[in-house]
């Protein structure tokens, strides 16, 4: 049975991997944080199969210690603050979890199992401004956010561990990609939780910002496959992975509300405190290298996404819980 370390395992993608992995027959390992209050919920229908340890990727001892006892054939760096406008107002460890946090890891692996395979969880952020749209493995990188900087900080240590080490590590470079245990604060999930409010008579509007704002949004599960799929290979690649289509936040709107027989337009308020500055270039994907190398293909289309994340909370509801666990 081969043995999978995932950090940020409790977190939407992090669920969904290890979901996959146990499938798969793997041994999976989560990292999670000693907190005052660490919430499982992603987890609890699997968490018995499970094998959680504590530890911290700003604690180079604690990763030593689990590498060193597991020896993982692979290990997935999932762990990071996710939400991009936070990291203006905590920087500081924004850049400790998502950079430094990464090279702490590749120290690990490299100092007591040589031999693990390494995925490094990466971002379109790292493309931040761009130039030109759509966007690819050569294109160039200018991120523009605290978030961004540190994502990409962990990229090129990646691959200067690769190339000076010969580690297998591994980047996905990871467009927008979404699910029903998405955090309230993204925007896909505060829509699909309001259609299910207003849908039970909880609520009777739901306040926005710019509806023409466009993403390259994806399924979360989807996505962790093509995690695994890039440690499947010969050699090591750093890959874009996203869907190569682009949706506004209308398209969303329509589409969840639509999945309850409701008309978006009766019900969304534009409120200009949540209107951002426009893109001057579209941050869109070119997955042309993941859909021919690792032979990946989104399976759950956009519309479906938005059905999926509006069933999900009207479950929620009708059971009484009015929120799912933020990340």
């Amino acid at each position: 049975m081969p043995t999978a370390l995932v950090t940020g395992v409790t977190g939407q993608d992090g669920s969904y991997l290890a979901e996959f992995l146990l499938e798969k027959g793997y041994q999976v390992v989560g990292l999670v944080r000693r907190t005052s209050t660490i919430s499982y919920e992603r987890l609890r229908h699997i968490q018995s199969h499970l094998i959680l340890e504590q530890g911290d990727l700003l604690d180079q001892s604690s990763l030593d210690d689990l590498i060193r006892q597991y020896q993982p054939r692979e290990v997935y760096n999932l762990a990071a603050q996710s939400f991009v406008p936070a990291s203006w107002g905590q920087p500081v460890i924004t850049g400790e979890v998502a950079g430094l946090g990464v090279t702490r890891l590749l120290e690990a692996i490299r100092h007591h199992c040589p031999t693990a395979r390494f995925y490094q969880a990466s971002s379109s952020e790292i493309f931040g401004k761009p130039l030109s749209a759509p966007q690819n493995e050569a294109t160039p990188f200018r991120p523009r956010t605290p978030y961004g900087v540190s994502k990409l900080y962990g990229y090129w240590i990646a691959v200067n561990y690769r190339d000076q080490y010969n580690l297998f590590a591994a980047s996905g470079i990871l467009y927008n990609h979404e699910s029903p245990r998405r955090g309230l604060e993204f925007v896909t999930r505060k829509i699909a939780n309001g259609v299910a409010r207003i849908k039970m008579g909880l609520d009777r509007e739901l306040r926005l910002g710019d509806l023409d704002a466009r993403r390259d949004w994806g399924y979360a599960g989807d996505y962790v496959r093509a995690m695994w799929l890039m440690l499947q290979q010969d050699a090591p690649q750093d890959f874009v992975i996203g869907s190569g289509a682009v949706h506004s936040v209308r398209q969303f709107c329509e589409a969840a509300f639509g999945s309850v027989g409701l008309d978006y337009r009766q019900y969304v308020v534009v409120d200009p405190r949540f209107v951002r500055p426009p893109e001057a270039v579209q941050l869109i994907s070119d997955p042309a290298r993941a859909n021919t190398i690792l032979d990946w293909h989104p399976e759950v289309s956009f519309e479906r996404l938005a059905q999926l994340m509006v069933e999900a909370d009207l479950h929620e509801l009708s059971q009484g819980a009015a929120n799912l666990p933020r990340e």
